[in-house]
């Protein structure tokens, strides 16, 4: 066994081969991977090779796309025949949720470059015979779609990896894994040890075993996977006599469950209610090639609705029943990238659809490990999108929903409810009585916007209006009985009461609870000047004023961003968005200095935030803190620790909705006080609570950029339109040496604000795709309607070409094309009067 090499790849999967291969096509042939019984032996042979393009992701669309065309050119590089059928793939829909679902899918795939054929049930027949089409209203089609088979594909990979250097050590278990203070790893096996500079984790069940080798918590757990295998049916076996195509991978996605050809038969694959969790602690010493006791009567609701649409599939014998581990996330997509707290630790884990994804995700990770930077956005897959809240009681019930959520509708504004609620803070009781209908963000509970007393939706309008499997489509009922929110791709029933916030908050003042911020202390004699030298604004000066900062990568992408302020003599206050807390604050701490002079100090826990904003927002805090709050005291973009009652709140003249108002950053042990004081304060000048819907409708009204939307590493800080938050001329900083050669070259993307014409019930979301005359020049990255403009928006991504203000575009949205013209930014008070309101 070598003795050193520049990267150990751990596990001998799909993912893991894939991730040795693209490290050594990347020009590292010094790299390793290992074993511990042999190649595929987890659950990469017992996998049913499905290839689905089909993801709601961006970012795992773009993985499963890179997969699916690179294994038909690594058949043609190593010669071996990977087994794939480029036979397509068929989703049926039967109500119009679903249909407005592929339809908001369509815009995805066509601005990452992904075929969808919109098929009629007629056209459906003609594919795939066997199957009824009563009840569909139709179906889309990948042309590039199919399946392969997973031990082939492995050893297609492993031959081309091998081919270019890499080694790879068969029955060789990993027995410990540790890292010296020169920052390199030692990899102990039962062969002996291997030194090297990065190892990557890619061990599918044993992935929380190989985690707790290194201290890690890895945010997975595999659950059962069951698909049935028949005997030969007739009708197939002729048609293959005939030399007629294999007639696809049908999907009745309202049923929940696949359907392929099997040799002669068919296979199919649901995805089950009540499927559990599997390997908690990890399989045994000695697994290999295991399977677990079959559950057909688990299986039966969904045999019976395939005989139904396929009733070829009850004429023939059931010739086998796999019942296999498939890994899971709490939100079913696998975690790719750097492990948190570690220096060169990687996570390749978490796939459950492992075989499509395994490509993509080990072409990915090279590029972030040999280049530093992946080249399309990962956050939806970082493993740093989980934090220390995601514990295995956690994991065992949301990774059971994710994985019977398989299928199910995958609505922009649906809340799951398992594991829920986790994280809350001490106004949650308060806020709920007033009718707060919450979300989740990295695990904590917010106000997404709130119901009037006694409200509820009509019964009625609960369900899909079909009888299908799969109809849930909306929020939990309430202690009482009551639902008071329904889901949907289109305007849904807190539509106008959104509305009601928004001009509640323009014409009076309203509170909003945003404590899931992420707050972070830097201090120490270095701390000004490392912030300096990582971020790209500048950073203030003097104590009290409050910046805007973007942390970009190499190449000027965004990574993160910051609000600084210097609330204490040398210590700076950072705030960052609460669903990316893990992420920020591991970047942070791999950028500290090796002196010491720098410390960071996490405080998310410690901190609640009340957003106070409105007209009237200042008449209210006067009555409860004799600070002076004019514009001349107190200017917008400073800060300082002020009374509120007899508590105390560091108060930044900053928001997210484009009013006047002030953040309030208080103990959060005081939380409670100050929620009483200001709501009593506020009782005369018409306060409500607002939540995080009406938020977005206004920062969306002001053209305010998002993480990872308009805010992303495929995008330049140039390109999102952050000029007024970069200073080249400030020195060296993150970035600076990339956005001076763009600078000079020129802009790939510009970021604009877009007016949408034609609109009754649905707005953009992001990800809808631009054109001009038929031609698509762009993306939409967000999008919603402006209750103080009265009109629907859309923030996105265009060719510079099409950026001038008063082009005219389209837009599709959930399949209809939408006149759509470029306008200034910020539609709501362009020239920020309302934020700079004195008195």
């Amino acid at each position: 066994m070598k003795a050193n090499a520049r990267a150990v790849v751990i596990g001998g999967g799909v993912v893991g081969v894939s991730t040795l291969y693209h490290l050594a096509k990347k020009g590292w042939s010094d790299v390793v991977l290992l074993e511990r019984k042999e190649l595929t032996s987890g659950s990469t042979w017992h996998a049913a090779g499905l290839l689905p393009l089909f993801n709601m992701s961006y970012s795992v669309g773009q993985i499963h796309k890179y997969s699916v065309k690179f294994y038909q050119e690594l058949q043609e590089e190593t010669g071996m025949n990977v087994g794939f059928t480029q036979c397509s793939n068929i989703r049926l829909a039967r109500t119009k949720d679903r249909w407005d679902e592929y339809m908001y899918y369509a815009g995805i795939a066509e601005t990452i470059g992904i075929p969808v054929n919109i098929l009629t049930p007629e056209q459906v027949k003609e594919i795939w015979p066997l199957c009824e089409t009563d009840g569909l209203l139709g179906a889309i089609q990948h042309p590039d779609d199919g399946y392969i088979q997973p031990a082939d594909l492995t050893q297609a990979l492993a031959k081309g990896a091998r081919d270019l250097g890499a080694t790879i050590y068969r029955n060789t278990a990993v027995t410990a894994i540790a890292q010296g203070d020169d920052g390199t790893w030692t990899v102990t096996t039962d062969k002996g040890e291997i030194a090297c500079e990065h190892v990557i984790s890619c061990t599918g069940n044993f992935a929380r075993r190989t985690g707790a080798m290194v201290g890690l918590d890895v945010p997975v757990i595999p659950v059962e996977h069951q698909y049935i295998v028949t005997e030969p049916h007739p009708a197939i076996v002729a048609r293959k006599k005939e030399g007629l195509p294999e007639m696809g991978v049908l999907r009745e996605s309202d049923s929940s469950w696949y359907m392929r050809e099997e040799n002669g038969g068919l296979l199919l694959g649901p995805y089950e209610v009540g499927a559990p969790c599997c390997y908690v602690d990890g399989p045994s010493e000695d697994s290999e090639y295991e399977l677990f006791q079959e559950d057909l009567e688990r299986l039966m609701p969904y045999v019976e609705t395939a005989i139904e649409r396929v009733p070829a599939f009850g004429e023939v014998g059931i010739k086998k029943i796999y019942n296999g581990a498939i890994a899971y996330t709490p939100d079913g997509s696998p975690i790719i990238g750097p492990a948190p707290g570690l220096k060169n630790f990687w996570l390749n884990e978490g796939h459950s659809f492992g075989v499509t994804a395994a490509g993509g995700a080990g072409w990915q990770l090279a590029e972030w490990i040999v280049e530093g930077e992946p080249s399309i956005d990962m956050m939806g897959v970082d493993p740093r999108r989980f934090g220390p809240y995601a514990t295995e009681g956690y994991l065992r019930e949301k990774n059971e929903e994710a994985y019977a959520n398989v299928f199910t509708v995958h609505y922009p504004d649906e809340e799951r409810s398992a594991a829920r609620p986790l994280k809350t803070t001490p106004s949650y009781d308060r806020m709920k009585a007033l009718g707060a209908v919450f979300g989740s963000v990295y695990g904590w509970e917010r106000p997404n916007w709130f119901a009037p007393e006694g409200y509820a939706v009509p019964e009625s309008e609960l369900g899909v209006g079909a009888d299908v499997l799969l109809k849930h489509n909306h929020a939990p009922a309430l202690a009482d009985g009551r639902v008071v929110e329904k889901w949907s791709f289109r305007r849904s029933n807190y539509f106008e009461h959104v509305g009601n916030e928004v001009r509640n908050v323009h014409e009076n003042v309203g509170l909003l609870d945003m404590s899931a911020f992420a707050k972070i202390e830097v201090s120490g004699p270095g701390a000004r000047g490392w912030l300096d030298n990582i971020l790209a604004n500048r950073i203030p000066k003097k104590r009290g004023r409050v910046a805007l900062c973007h942390l970009l990568t190499k190449n000027g992408g965004v990574r993160s961003e910051f609000t600084v302020y210097e609330w204490k003599p040398g210590r700076f206050y950072l705030v960052s968005a609460g669903a990316y807390e893990a992420h920020d604050h591991d970047v942070l701490f791999k950028l500290l200095p090796d002196d010491g002079s720098v410390t960071l100090r996490p405080i998310t826990q410690q901190y609640g935030v009340f957003v106070l904003a409105g007209p009237r927002s200042r008449d209210v805090l006067r009555r409860l803190t004799r600070t002076e709050l004019s514009n001349a005291a107190f200017p917008w973009l400073s800060g300082r620790e002020i009374s509120v009652g007899r508590a105390s709140a560091h108060a930044l003249r900053v928001n997210f909705v484009g009013e006047l108002g002030w953040e309030l950053h208080h103990p959060i042990e005081q939380q409670n006080l100050i929620f009483d004081l200001i709501m009593e304060a506020g009782a005369e000048f018409g306060i409500r609570p607002f939540g995080i819907r009406a938020m977005t409708s206004m920062a969306i009204e002001k053209s305010y950029r998002l993480i990872p939307r308009e805010l992303s590493i495929e995008y330049t800080a140039w390109e999102s339109g952050l000029d007024r938050f970069v200073h080249p001329d400030k020195g060296n900083f993150i970035g600076r040496e990339a956005l001076l050669k763009q600078r000079d070259a020129g802009l790939g993307w510009n970021y604009v604000t877009l007016e949408i014409g034609g609109v009754s019930d649905a707005d953009a979301r992001g990800n809808e795709a631009i054109y001009r005359a038929g031609e698509l020049v762009g993306r939409a990255t967000h999008g919603g309607y402006g209750w103080r403009v009265g009109k629907s928006l859309a923030l996105a991504m265009v060719r510079p070409e099409f950026a001038a203000e008063g082009t005219e575009l389209e837009i599709r949205i959930l399949g209809e094309l939408h006149p759509a013209k470029v306008i200034g930014e910020s539609p709501f008070d362009p020239e920020n009067a309302a934020l700079r309101t004195d008195g």
